[in-house]
């Protein structure tokens, strides 16, 4: 059986890819090197997700001054060590493969920067898996508006796979309710994935139109359909 949708967008971090600790670790580390408190693991759960820039801001207060120095500090942990300690969800692989057997276009749309993206898929050899990647901007202090325009980004991208087979054969596939928020506002539903980092309740909340709990549910769905 083959999957109903023809464009079929992942979110990376909670939904592709297990951090492993990498992020809470990292943005921990770099907090305590600025000799800034660090927040409690709830609140870092929910910093991954979100544009980093919003997330030190508004839960863990760093000062405006230090965003920069912060985030710098982060990302080189990262890119050291962070990307390499991320791994793959059981069997998410597996499922995003049968789905490109399908016939389907698989892409990728994250608030992470996309040439972190591109660098974390590549070491975790899923990047051919893939017909684009889409992120924030390099410059993570630029005000973006969330997941809304990289879904969008991502949807005019392979608006010719839409145009053959209908506007409303694009799903995006995220653990957090800013995935369910930036695909609604595009026209697209949205599948949650239980495994990731939302509070419990959160998908729901959002509005998700089905919650999945391993990859191989969400391989039924999707070629179920909603």
């Amino acid at each position: 059986m083959a999957s109903i949708y023809s464009l079929i967008l992942f979110d990376l971090d909670g939904t592709l890819v297990d951090p492993a600790g990498a992020i809470t670790g990292g943005i921990s580390a770099a907090l305590r090197s600025h000799d800034l408190p660090v927040p409690d693991d709830a609140v870092l759960d929910a910093m991954v997700g979100p544009p980093l820039v919003h997330s030190l801001t508004g839960l863990a207060a760093v000062p405006e001054p230090l965003i920069d120095h912060v985030v710098a500090t982060y990302r080189a942990g990262y890119v050291a060590t962070g990307i390499h300690r991320s791994r793959p969800y059981p069997g998410i692989a597996r499922c995003v493969q049968a789905l490109a057997d399908d016939g389907a276009v698989v892409a990728v749309a994250t608030q992470k920067p996309e040439w972190l993206a591109e660098e974390l898929l590549s070491a975790q050899r899923l990047r051919h898996l893939f017909a684009s990647v889409h992120g924030s901007p390099r410059n993570e202090s630029v005000a973006t508006g969330g997941k809304t325009p990289i879904i969008r980004a991502a949807l005019e991208r392979h608006a010719p796979v839409l145009e053959q087979a209908g506007p409303q054969q694009a799903v995006m596939i995220g653990d957090r309710s800013h995935d369910v928020e930036g695909a609604h506002a595009n026209g697209v539903p949205c599948i949650g994935v239980a495994w990731g980092f939302a509070a419990r309740g959160e998908l729901e909340d959002a509005g998700a139109d089905a919650v999945v709990h391993s990859a191989e549910e969400l391989l039924e769905v999707l070629r179920g359909g909603l």
